[in-house]
């Protein structure tokens, strides 16, 4: 069940799926996104995202590590025991070796820290999903 104050946008373009128990992150990472011409969808839980990946194709999902009753590599691991093959980008504020080695048996895309620098985080996404990344404007344009 979603919650009410969900602000998640399901769109019907392929798009980035981000999952973050913090609104203010999944904000953010929302409007990175579409700074950077890219569709995406936030979720506050690793439930809403199951549930929305029913009726939305997403090229990558963009995960945090720590979340309330399910985390980021518990929701990896769901997805791969279940079949659903996307892209992660894992990002958490609590590196340790132990989540390295969860985060590579998984075979996570890329594996970032916070704060995450948003270039960074483009490009590991991009990369993730396959998708090229726009024209460079010409400086003085």
């Amino acid at each position: 069940m979603m919650s009410q104050n969900a602000d998640h946008v399901l769109t019907t373009a392929p798009a980035i799926a981000v999952v973050d128990d913090d609104e203010s992150i999944r904000r953010a990472l929302y409007r990175l996104l579409r700074s950077d011409g890219l569709a995406s969808a936030t979720f506050a839980s690793a439930h809403e995202f199951l549930e929305a990946h029913r009726r939305q194709h997403f090229v990558c999902v963009i995960l945090d590590v720590y979340m309330g009753r399910m985390s980021g590599l518990d929701l990896a691991e769901r997805m791969a025991s279940e079949g659903i093959s996307l892209p992660i980008v894992l990002i958490t504020a609590h590196d340790d070796e132990r989540i390295r080695e969860r985060a590579q048996g998984v075979g996570v895309s890329a594996y970032l820290r916070k704060p995450v620098d948003s270039q960074v985080l483009l490009d590991a996404v991009r990369r993730a999903a396959g998708i090229d990344a726009p024209p460079a404007v010409p400086s003085g344009a």
